[in-house]
């Protein structure tokens, strides 16, 4: 569906904010989340469980606020490869800057997240926005039964 307009170039933007935005607010959900919940169990059992309840909150997030798209529950199960890319890049780019590069290891962590951040966007709109696979769809408007990009049920 994108055409190359200027519009599409803004919708583009625009998705790539949201994203950026959706970003922020689960690291303030895994945080706040991991800070109520150490008090009452281990850190590494209330950083785990903030890490899934963050998660869940951004899979809801993208789909409906990030990507407008139809949650499933095939979508939800391949949602979590997003934040083992994430682990994957940062994990690497981290290595390389301090080993390589000679970053110091406390700004290196930083440049890797942001390094991360283009590689994320790309594997969590592959799962969770549909691939056009007709002309019937190229078509489609919102509120169409093939415009995959309205909200709905977790099906």
């Amino acid at each position: 569906m994108e055409d190359g307009t200027p519009r599409a170039g803004r919708a583009r933007l625009a998705e790539i904010f949201r994203f950026g935005l959706v970003g922020g607010v689960n690291t303030g959900t895994f945080f706040g989340c991991y800070l109520l919940l150490h008090p009452w169990m281990p850190y590494f059992a209330a950083y785990s469980l903030a890490f899934v309840l963050s998660m869940i909150g951004s899979f809801f997030l993208n789909t409906y606020f990030t990507y407008r798209t139809r949650p499933t529950w095939k979508k939800f199960a391949l949602f979590p490869l997003t934040n083992v890319t994430n682990y994957l890049v940062q994990s690497v780019g981290l290595y390389a800057l301090v080993t390589w590069a000679g970053m110091d290891d406390r700004i290196a962590p930083l440049v890797a997240a942001v390094v991360a951040i283009p590689f994320t966007y790309v594997i969590s709109q592959r799962i969770l926005v549909p691939r056009n696979t007709g002309q019937a769809q190229e078509t489609a408007g919102p509120g169409t039964e093939t415009d995959e990009r309205q909200p709905s049920k977790l099906a």
